[in-house]
């Protein structure tokens, strides 16, 4: 478990600057927004997750002025710091499918958890109804930090979630930390199958663990005695925003480090990302029990003043030709933005240098239907939509 080799990836074609411009600047400031989707292959709306509790719903025009309430469930969010709403996903085929799945944190007696829960559309995808939900998977949380909680369907039409280690510092949890504890979802990306209308998500067949039993329900607590069934990858600190390449369909992690180095991970199959045997491609903790064929993130780069990433995309829109194919991310405390060829070799992790400023506290990336990328600021509540120029 060795450092890596320097990189020797070359930089990008082109010198290319990043940047970012207001977008919907009529919009009143969302709360604390930490991310913002439009459902599959409708490109006529925006829904935007306030930590909170709320998902608000715009029309995508430029002088949109006004925003309503998707749905509402902050009576049962447990908010804030790393804690609240923190992920939604639609089905591939709403609102046919009536179906959207929520990540969030609550309490349930003294006991904080994260939950996965499924709410319905009654009104053919107007709003959710908040009596709805079905509480699919809850996990028992430690500590009130490192929750992850993004979520979204796969190319495979299977869903992806990702859990923080369960938070405090150096993943101090157990022997061997949770993130290589395969008998906790904590630290983990999970992948299940939601089935059809009133099934309990079933395990797909290329998870590394299906046979064995799942460790996630409706009651918890999220751990079991042999290694999860709902298990894809692992070896996760805080996986802080992901998404799928829509022409590779590689799963791209953006993974909050330590106090060194943050990372982002490439995969297109289960893989051990490392933690806490390692912090970015740097050993950090050895005692990590019998880890073997550790992936290496296929980028990284070092803290001061940068300290935690926010994952992004790669690039498939139209509006900037010399970006396309490149994955593009941020970092959230100096607004710093990323970009590195998609295609950069897993052979040698690329340090990665920033190309251009976003002036912006940036919480999230969002993707449009086509393909665009906008950000959210964490502070202000508003929308950017990212721009590149060439030299």
């Amino acid at each position: 478990m060795g450092s890596s080799p320097p990189p020797t990836n070359p930089p990008p074609a082109g010198n290319i600057t990043l940047g970012v411009t207001r977008a919907f600047a009529s919009l009143p400031a969302f709360d604390m927004p930490v991310g913002a989707y439009q459902a599959p292959g409708d490109s006529t709306r925006w829904f935007v997750v306030e930590q909170s509790g709320r998902i608000k719903v715009f029309q995508n025009q430029v002088g949109a002025s006004s925003a309503a309430d998707f749905l509402d469930i902050s009576g049962r969010v447990t908010c804030c710091g790393e804690l609240g709403l923190l992920g939604v996903a639609f089905h591939p085929d709403f609102p046919n499918d009536p179906r959207v799945y929520v990540s969030y944190t609550t309490t349930v007696g003294a006991q904080l958890v994260s939950r996965l829960s499924e709410f319905r559309t009654a009104d053919n995808g107007v709003t959710l109804d908040a009596a709805s939900e079905t509480v699919m998977l809850q996990v028992n949380q430690p500590e009130t930090n490192h929750k992850g909680g993004h979520v979204m369907f796969g190319p495979d039409h299977l869903l992806y979630l990702g859990f923080g280690d369960g938070g405090g510092g150096g993943d101090a949890h157990g022997m061997t930390g949770n993130g290589q504890d395969l008998t906790t979802l904590l630290g983990k990306m999970l992948r299940i199958d939601v089935g059809a209308v009133g099934d309990a998500y079933a395990i797909p067949s290329g998870n590394p663990y299906a046979a064995n039993a799942k460790c996630g329900s409706a009651a918890g607590p999220g751990t079991g005695a042999a290694p999860c069934a709902e298990i894809y990858a692992y070896g996760l600190r805080n996986p802080w925003q992901y998404s799928f390449d829509s022409v590779t369909g590689a799963l791209w992690i953006g993974d909050v480090g330590q106090s060194a180095w943050e990372e982002v991970d490439r995969i297109s199959a289960p893989a051990n990302l490392g933690w806490r045997c390692r912090e970015g491609a740097h050993d950090y903790n050895t005692s990590c029990g019998p880890a073997t064929d550790l992936v290496d993130p296929v980028a990284e780069y070092p803290h001061n003043p940068e300290i935690a990433v926010t994952g992004g995309y790669v690039y498939r829109g139209s509006a900037y030709p010399d970006l396309v194919g490149q994955y593009v991310c941020a970092d959230y405390g100096s607004g710093k933005l990323f970009h590195f060829d998609a295609a950069t070799s897993a052979s040698s992790t690329l340090e990665m240098t920033g190309s251009g400023s976003s002036g912006i506290n940036p919480s999230a990336f969002a993707q449009g239907t086509d393909g665009e990328l906008y950000l959210l600021d964490y502070g202000s509540g508003a929308i950017y939509a990212l721009v590149a120029t060439t030299s």
